[in-house]
């Protein structure tokens, strides 16, 4: 008796590795999600990835395993550590935010050219020039991102980063090189091989199949980092399209077809297929607001506000002097004054203010050359209110949308479905 061949059904697996917590999603090839796993970091070691990294996997049911076809994993951008031969990290990673590297910035400051986006102490290149001065660095043979030594895990060949986790290595997206200033240096040997994101690296080892249940031929992706993997979910794809990050800081993104690249801003450029995506982050956001409401509250008062009027109030919203974007003043200092005795037109005012620091920041990266914005999706708590939605359209000039998504892990499972011809690119969009 002969029975009906079944559909093949193909999953895809994302893995977000955030800043206080990890992330995987598991969807099919229409993106619909089949699953989501948690894990909250009790701190910031290589062991403590590696475990969480296998436990999403094994929180995933194991039907949903079986039908893997790709894995694509992103990490916190310029988070790097050292490791040996046999891949084992040599000591502790140096995360995101580390900025012991001053001397080695002011290093590269020689060496560089000015505006470069590794002439700062946290980034990658300078993490490397401080690990070199380490009495573990003459064992090392890999320096590796976060995404990069977890994907290695699982696919054993290690040495292969992506461009977007390498740009603060000092890799140029737009020759798809390393300049030769960086391999006159003599940490160069160490640099990893740089693929576009989503490119096929490997299977998964037979260890890791059988461990989980994997296909033998689940194909592990290179990944990307965190934010380009939250653009990615948001499912802007077109000239034009931004993404607006309202969470503790307000961060920007819009998707151009020329390079744009202003340090003194702040401002650089990842590649996306054959676009650009470019991008600027303020001090303003979320953690103003919440330095005066709690969420109950600002949830409340801002179901009071009429957003087509003006709170006649001009703030520039900061939780602390200092501001970066749009504005490049390390002095500033907060605009907060005069305080109304009525908590709704304050809580107005905030928003308002915030409001144009964004509409601000996007004349900017127009002013050098971007394409012109036409639609901004938002990520971030701040999605979620209506009246700061409607206002930032007024300022802004054009709609403004919710993100279809907003979770990381969700772009970096669209990266493992779609693989580098997500990323291709043409004059429309960067999907083929």
């Amino acid at each position: 008796m002969t029975h009906p061949s079944l559909p093949i059904t193909h999953h895809y697996l994302g893995i977000d590795f955030g800043t206080s917590g990890a992330r995987a999603i598991a969807i099919d090839s229409g993106g619909a999600i089949l699953a989501e796993a948690r894990w909250v970091f009790s701190d910031q070691t290589a062991e403590t990835w590696r475990a969480a990294l296998f436990d999403l996997i094994g929180q995933i049911p194991a039907d949903i395993r079986r039908a893997l076809v790709a894995i694509a994993i992103n990490g916190t951008s310029t988070t790097a550590l050292l490791c040996d031969a046999d891949n084992q990290p040599l000591c502790p990673p140096l995360p995101y935010n580390d900025a012991r590297a001053q001397a080695e910035a002011k290093q590269l400051a020689q060496i560089a050219p000015p505006g470069h986006p590794v002439l700062s102490a946290s980034s990658s290149l300078a993490k490397l020039l401080w690990f070199q001065k380490q009495p573990e660095f003459p064992r090392a043979r890999f320096f590796l991102h976060q995404a990069d030594w977890l994907a290695s895990l699982l696919h054993d060949r290690p040495g292969i980063s992506d461009y977007h986790n390498s740009l603060k290595l000092g890799f140029d997206p737009e020759t798809l090189r390393y300049p030769e200033w960086l391999l006159h240096l003599t940490v160069a040997p160490l640099l990893p091989r740089v693929l576009a994101p989503g490119t096929a690296i490997g299977p998964v080892t037979a260890e890791i199949a059988e461990r989980f249940s994997l296909p033998r031929g689940c194909l592990v992706r290179a990944g990307t980092t965190d934010s380009i993997a939250a653009f990615i979910a948001s499912g802007a794809n077109h000239p034009g399209q931004a993404v607006t990050s309202l969470g503790s800081t307000l961060v920007l993104k819009l998707l151009s077809r020329k390079r744009v690249d202003a340090a003194q801003y702040g401002i650089y450029s990842h590649r996306i297929g054959n676009l650009w995506l470019a991008g600027g982050a303020s001090n303003s956001g979320g953690a103003v607001l919440r330095s005066f409401f709690s969420d109950a509250r600002l949830e409340k008062l801002s179901a009071r506000i009429h957003p087509e009027t003006d709170s006649g109030l001009d703030y520039y919203p900061l939780p602390k002097p200092g501001e970066r974007f749009p504005l490049n003043d390390p002095e500033l200092e907060p605009r907060l004054t005069p305080r109304p005795q009525d908590d709704t037109v304050f809580l107005h005012g905030l928003l308002e203010g915030i409001a144009r620091i964004e509409a601000q920041g996007y004349r900017l990266l127009q002013e050098l050359g971007a394409t012109p914005l036409e639609s901004v999706l938002t990520a971030g708590g701040g999605a979620g209110n209506p009246a700061w939605t409607a206002m930032r359209s007024r300022f802004l000039g054009v709609p403004v949308q919710p993100s279809s998504h907003v979770e990381a892990a969700y772009g970096a499972a669209l990266l493992a479905a779609r693989g580098e011809n997500l990323l291709c690119g043409d004059t429309s969009d960067f999907q083929c």
